[in-house]
C-alpha cells in the first residue's frame, strides 16, 4: 500500500477520490480545485490545469457548489462596515501566507491559517498539531524546551523541535472554525447551566467548566464570569482557550512562529520581539472567525435522518452534544438573539482510558475532552481528502468508529448504539452526517 507522507501525496490521493465520487461531488472538488488555481504558484497551477484538461474540458468550469455545502461565508445581517471587515479578515486567514521575509518562524507547523483549516474546514492529518504538557493541571513545559506546541518545521539555519525526553503530548487534528462567532456570544452562565459535576441528577454525565488563567492582554466581556481569577474556556479540543482573540495570538505564535503585540515572545528565543503581524490584521481574523456563518443542515426531510435524529436523543448523545443554544444581545447584531444548533455543551467530560493521553490543558483532566460541536460533520471529508479523521487526533475513520472510541461518561450510549439494529444505526450516522 501507498503512504500517503506529504502534501503533494495528499493532493494526488484528494483527486484521486474527487474522480471516482458521484458527479455532484465531482464537480463540487473541480470548484475548490480551480478556486485553489488563483493561489498556487505557477508550477503547481500547471500541474492542476494540465490534470484538468486531461479530464476533460466540460469540467473545468464546473457549477458551484450548493451554499449548505460550503463552510465559508459570513452571517447574515452584517452592515456595509464590516463586511468589509470581513473580507479583510478573510484575506488574512486563507490568502496570506507567511514566509521567512515576513516573520514566519524560525519554528514553525504551518505558513498560513488556511493550510490547516481548507474552506475553514477541518484539517487532515498531515497538519496534525502536537501539543505535550506535564501530568498536572494548570501547568506547561518550560518555554526552554520549546512547549507547549510543537513547532516540526523550520527555515534554513535552523532544526525542527522533538518532543522532550520524557514528556507526554497528544496530537489535534485542526477543527473547523464556521459558526465560532455563535459559541463565543453565549454567557458563560449558559454554559454553567448544563454543568453537573457531581451528577446530581444520576444520569452518569457529570461535565464541568474548564478555568483558565486568563492571558496578559485579555479583557472580559459582558458574557464573561471571573472564578478565582479564572474564565471558562470554550475553544479547543480541550477548551483551553477563552475566547477569539486568545485562539488567534496563540495560532500565530505557536504554530507560525509569528508574534504580535498581543503575544510578543518568539517560540525560538523565549525573547520579546518586534510584531511581525499587526494588531490590525489580528483583530481582523478574530472578527472573520466571529461572524463566519455556520454550517447549515441537509437532507432534514429524509425519512432517515428523521429517524436518526429521534435516536440520537434516544440514545442520550443529546446530553453532552446539547442541540440548540440562543445567543443574547451581542455587540455584533447580526448576532443577537439567534438561535443555532450546534450539538455541543462547551463542557469538558471523562472520555475513557483509551482517549487519555497524558496531557492537561487548565483545569482539563488527562482523559477530559471539550464536547465537539457536530455541526458540519458531514462537510468533513470535503476539507480532508474525501475521508474522515474524526476524534481529537484524527484516529477514528468513520462515524461509527468515533462512536465506538468513546468510553468514560458517554460509555453509556456508546452500548446503546451497539444495542441498535442495522437500520437504526444506518438512521443514526444519516443524521449526523445531514449535520
Amino acid at each position: 500500500m501507498m503512504r500517503m507522507n506529504s502534501k503533494n501525496d495528499f493532493i494526488g490521493k484528494t483527486l484521486i477520490n474527487v474522480f471516482s465520487q458521484s458527479s455532484p461531488k465531482r464537480d463540487k472538488w473541480l470548484f475548490y480545485a480551480m478556486n485553489s488555481i488563483s493561489k498556487a504558484g505557477i508550477k503547481h497551477s500547471f500541474m492542476i490545469f494540465s490534470f484538468l484538461l486531461f479530464v476533460g474540458c466540460e469540467s473545468i468550469i464546473p457549477p458551484a457548489p450548493e451554499e449548505n455545502e460550503l463552510l465559508d461565508g459570513p452571517v447574515e445581517g452584517l452592515n456595509t462596515a464590516e463586511q468589509g471587515q470581513f473580507l479583510a479578515g478573510d484575506i488574512a486567514f486563507n490568502d496570506e501566507v507567511f514566509s521567512a521575509e515576513n516573520g514566519l518562524g524560525p519554528l514553525f507547523v504551518a505558513t498560513s491559517c488556511g493550510s490547516c483549516h481548507p474552506g475553514d474546514g477541518k484539517g487532515h492529518p498531515f497538519t496534525t498539531l502536537t501539543r505535550f504538557g506535564q501530568s498536572l493541571p494548570n501547568t506547561l513545559p518550560d518555554l526552554s524546551v520549546g512547549g507547549p506546541q510543537l513547532q516540526n518545521r523550520a527555515i534554513p539555519g535552523y532544526e525542527p523541535e522533538k518532543i522532550p525526553e520524557g514528556m507526554a503530548s497528544m496530537d489535534f487534528t485542526p477543527p473547523a472554525v464556521t459558526g465560532l462567532g455563535f459559541l463565543a456570544a453565549l454567557t458563560d452562565g449558559q454554559i454553567l447551566s448544563n454543568a453537573d459535576p457531581n451528577d446530581t441528577n444520576g444520569d452518569g454525565i457529570s461535565g464541568v467548566p474548564n478555568y483558565i488563567n486568563p492571558p496578559s492582554y485579555f479583557i472580559p466581556r459582558l458574557v464573561h464570569q471571573p472564578n478565582a481569577g479564572r474564565y471558562i474556556g470554550r475553544f479547543g479540543k480541550k477548551a483551553a482557550a477563552i475566547d477569539l482573540l486568545q485562539q488567534t495570538v496563540s495560532a500565530y505564535n505557536q504554530d507560525m512562529g509569528v508574534t504580535s503585540t498581543f503575544e510578543p515572545i518568539d517560540t525560538y528565543s523565549g525573547l520579546s520581539t518586534d510584531p511581525e503581524v499587526s494588531d490590525q490584521t489580528v483583530r481582523d481574523v478574530v472578527f472573520y472567525l466571529q461572524t463566519l456563518k455556520a454550517p447549515i443542515p441537509r437532507n432534514e426531510d429524509d425519512p432517515s435522518v428523521i429517524a436518526g435524529k429521534a435516536l440520537f436523543s434516544t440514545i442520550e448523545c443529546s446530553s453532552c452534544h446539547i442541540p440548540e443554544f440562543t445567543t443574547p444581545n451581542n455587540e455584533v447584531s447580526a448576532l443577537s438573539n439567534k438561535t443555532f444548533y450546534p450539538y455541543t455543551d462547551l463542557l469538558l467530560h471523562d472520555m475513557g482510558a483509551a482517549l487519555d493521553d497524558g496531557v492537561t490543558e487548565g483545569s482539563a483532566e488527562t482523559f477530559e475532552w471539550r464536547t465537539p460541536p457536530l455541526w458540519g460533520l458531514g462537510l468533513s471529508p470535503d476539507s480532508q481528502g474525501g475521508e474522515f479523521f474524526l476524534m481529537h487526533d484524527g484516529r477514528a475513520k468513520s462515524i461509527e468508529e468515533a462512536i465506538l472510541l468513546h468510553g468514560g461518561e458517554a460509555q453509556s450510549s456508546r452500548d446503546q448504539f451497539m444495542a441498535l439494529s442495522q437500520e437504526e444505526k444506518d438512521d443514526l450516522i444519516a443524521f449526523l452526517e445531514s449535520l
